[in-house]
């Protein structure tokens, strides 16, 4: 029985390793599936953007629009300069 018992866990050993290691690349494959997924959607939204600045800008170019800046919240600069100015 000792030498039954000696091989035991030399093969529990074995079959440890070897069922960590097909773990380990079964989580790999997986982790590059998804990441292939990830960068996939982020092309696809890249595009999507692009397209739609460009449809944004044919749009813009139909009502006579020329291209002019993302709209903005109005800040009042110019007269806060004024007041700094004047008070000095």
């Amino acid at each position: 029985m000792d030498g039954h018992d000696s091989e035991d866990p030399k093969q529990s050993t074995a079959d440890m390793t070897a069922f960590v290691q097909n773990l380990l690349q079964q989580m790999q494959i997986r982790f590059q599936t998804m990441s292939d997924s990830i960068i996939a959607k982020i092309d696809d939204m890249g595009n999507r953007i692009d397209e739609l600045e460009q449809n944004i800008n044919e749009l813009r170019a139909e009502m006579g629009v020329e291209s002019s800046p993302s709209p903005v919240a109005p800040t009042k600069p110019k007269e806060e300069s004024n007041k700094e100015e004047g008070s000095a």
